[in-house]
């Protein structure tokens, strides 16, 4: 079994690392052994363009049987704890289009570049066919952006355009996009840090965020 862990930040799974380097062999500085099972981390930088690359060129080199995507997020609904762990269910490219003279937002899929269905799109999202065979998580919807929201305004328009997100982040739908297209199993998990609020970082938790990251992974490597 060969496991891939893909993260933004070394920061976010730092703890699964430690935890790695305590229990498993180290072949190398982010590769773990323990029996059959060879873990390997893999630290894309933050953003759609760092993860899309870095995944391109790891892909090409070696062959992997599960990825992980895990980091953090923020949450558009109150109801979503500070520190809850959801498992995604289907991500989509949340700012890619464009900008209309009334200032509306029609992403690319809208505009059929390209059209909404074509795979592995479905309606414009990116399915994880996994997500719902999986018992161990609350399922979530989110959307990936090239900047986080931070205004009452922006907050608005962009949750009235995709209602159905339950959280944003920065790279999820680029390791969707990966594994869909290599036909790679994969799971996305994250923990939300903050609501998506006008922007005050005073009422953010990422120590809580991470900590409880890091417990969900380290039992699904476990499991694995």
């Amino acid at each position: 079994m060969h496991l891939t862990i893909v993260a933004a930040t070394l920061f976010e799974i730092e703890p699964t690392r430690q935890f790695l380097a305590d229990n498993f062999h180290s072949e190398a500085a982010m590769k773990f052994t323990k029996g059959e099972t060879t873990v390997q981390m893999l630290i894309t930088g933050v953003g759609t363009t760092a993860t899309a690359f870095a995944l391109g060129q790891y892909l090409s080199q070696v062959q992997t049987n599960l990825i992980i995507n895990a980091g953090i997020a923020g949450a558009f609904s109150e109801k979503h704890e500070i520190g809850a762990v959801f498992l995604v269910e289907k991500d989509r490219f949340g700012d890619l289009g464009v900008e209309e003279s009334d200032g509306r937002f029609v992403d690319v899929y809208e505009l059929e570049m390209p059209a909404p269905d074509t795979p592995p799109f479905q309606d414009g999202w990116l399915i994880n066919p996994a997500a719902a065979t999986q018992k161990f998580l609350p399922v979530g919807k989110a959307i990936t952006v090239q900047k986080v929201h931070g205004t009452a305004d922006s907050i608005a328009r962009i949750v009235a355009k995709y209602p159905a997100a339950d959280l944003e982040s920065m790279e999820g739908a680029a390791v969707h996009y990966a594994a869909l297209m290599t036909g790679i199993p994969f799971f996305q998990i994250r923990s939300v840090s903050n609501l998506v609020e006008p922007r005050n970082k005073d009422n953010w938790d990422i120590g809580k965020a991470i900590l409880n990251l890091n417990e969900v992974l380290k039992g699904m490597i476990d499991i694995g």
